[in-house]
Parts: C-alpha cells; structure tokens; sequence
C-alpha cells in the first residue's frame, strides 16, 4: 500500500509539474500541438504527389497503349499487335498496383483527384483494346476483377494463416463512366482510319455502337457527376461524325475512290470542329 501511495504522489506531483509548465509557457503546448498536426499533413502531402507522379506514368503508358491499337487496321498480323497491347496494358496494371499500395488503409476520396486522371486513360486504353477484340464495352466489374493484387512485389503484407494478402483496387462509377465517354472519341478516329483503309463495314458497326452509348449516358443526364455532362456534348459530336461518314458511304460511296473517301470524312469533320469550343 505503501508502494503505491508513493507512486500516485509522484504521478500527481509529474500532472502538477506538467500543469505549471503549461501555464508558465502556453505558446509551447500549442506548438507542440500543431507541430503534429504539421507531421500529419506532411505525411498526406507525400502520398498526394507520389500518388500524382504514378497517375501521370499510367496516363502516358494508357495513351502509348491507345495509339499503337489504332494501328490495328493498317498491320497484316493483328493478332500481334493486341498481344503487344496486352503486354503494355499489364505494365500499367502494375502501376495501379502501386497506387492500391499507398492508398492501404486510407480514405481513396481524400486521394482521389491525385489518381483519377490516370484510371480514367486506363479505363479508355482497356475498353479500346476490349472492343476491338470482342465488338463489346467492358463492364466496370471486368475491370476492377483485373485490378486484384496476390503475391506481387508490392505485396509484402500477409494474413493470420501466413499467405499473401490480396489488395484490391476499385474502379469508382464516375472514373468509369469517364473513361467510356473519352472512348468514343478513339472510336471516331478508328472510323476513319478503318475508312481509309478500304473498311467500309467498321462505320456501321461503330455508328450501332456509339448510338447505344450515347443512350446510356442520356439515362443518365444530369443525375450523375458534373464532369459527366460535360463529356456528353464531346460524345454526341464523335457520334455526328460517325454517323456522317455513315451517310457519306451509303450514298456517295459509290462514287468516290475507296483511296480518297478517307480525305472527305476528315475535311467534313473538320468543319463540324469549330463547334467543339462554341459549347
């Protein structure tokens, strides 16, 4: 009993000093308070431009990935050219790895403007590839099933049983939806190169195409995210062009030289552009 009334004086005594130390120096406590608050923002402001630099290399090698696909019309072995996409689209996934690493155990939202312009090109470059393999949009759930982690070097952490923790990265619904929209302007290009190249099925597939995402995006209207709406005045031009070189084939296609049509489509949507900025 003794034993521990000694220790109660001398913790009441430490409380007591502390107290007067406080008092005879306020400045100090505040400082010292905000000097952890100066650590915390620190800390998040390091993960904030780290998380930037890795959107940024995911952005450049998710448009690397986009314009060697617009070559598929011109090569003679196609088949190598996906693969070769592939390869570079798996690259990028590795770098999403790496954001799904800084962003363990935290609020993504506080992060998300960091990242979103790099999953948004991602979004694009993988739908871009998926389409021209398989004549279809991916789902959003498609692409967050390629955006799980096991066993990578990234992945150091591991569960009670001892085997590699999986880390998961999702795709939030506006980055998707993002990502889609800004497909249909490659699909536009797509067109004319197909055109060029003496295709003149690829329109009329694309113009069916681009029509039933521009009816989704219409579901949607004003009800989604800002930048969403945005993006439906881009699309719906993308879509006018498609369908422009739709009616330039159906009715002067016989007319004009397969060589030349190509020439046409790009000088008649060169007149359409000018409206872009006007919106």
């Amino acid at each position: 009993m003794k034993k521990r009334g000694g220790e109660e004086c001398q913790q009441k005594s430490a409380n007591v000093g502390q107290d007067l130390e406080a008092r005879a120096n306020p400045a100090s406590a505040v400082l010292s308070v905000f000097k952890v608050f100066q650590q915390e923002l620190d800390i998040k402001h390091d993960k904030y431009e780290r998380l930037v630099k890795i959107s940024r290399d995911v952005t450049i090698e998710s448009k690397r990935t986009i314009f060697l696909l617009h070559r598929v019309t011109s090569v003679p072995d196609a088949e190598a050219l996906l693969s070769e996409a592939d390869t570079k689209l798996e690259a990028v996934r590795q770098k999403i790895g790496q954001i799904a690493e800084e962003l363990r155990g935290e609020d993504i939202y506080q992060f998300h403007r960091a990242f979103t312009p790099g999953i948004q090109e991602f979004v694009e470059a993988a739908s871009f590839l998926h389409y021209i393999r398989h004549r279809s949009l991916i789902s959003l759930e498609e692409i967050n099933a390629r955006l799980v982690f096991v066993g990578s070097k990234e992945l150091d952490n591991k569960d009670s049983a001892g085997s590699p923790e999986a880390l998961t990265f999702q795709v939030t619904p506006s980055d998707y939806l993002l990502g889609v929209a800004d497909l249909t302007g490659e699909l536009m290009r797509l067109c004319i190169s197909s055109v060029g190249n003496g295709d003149i099925d690829t329109p009329f597939q694309l113009s069916q195409f681009l029509r039933q995402i521009h009816d989704g995006f219409s579901y949607i209207g004003n009800t989604g995210p800002y930048e969403v709406s945005k993006k439906l005045h881009t699309l719906r031009q993308s879509l006018g062009k498609v369908e422009d070189a739709c009616y330039t084939l159906r009715v002067r296609g016989s007319e004009i030289p397969k060589h030349m049509l190509a020439d046409v489509f790009s000088s008649r949507s060169a007149l359409v552009d000018p409206d872009e900025g006007s919106a």
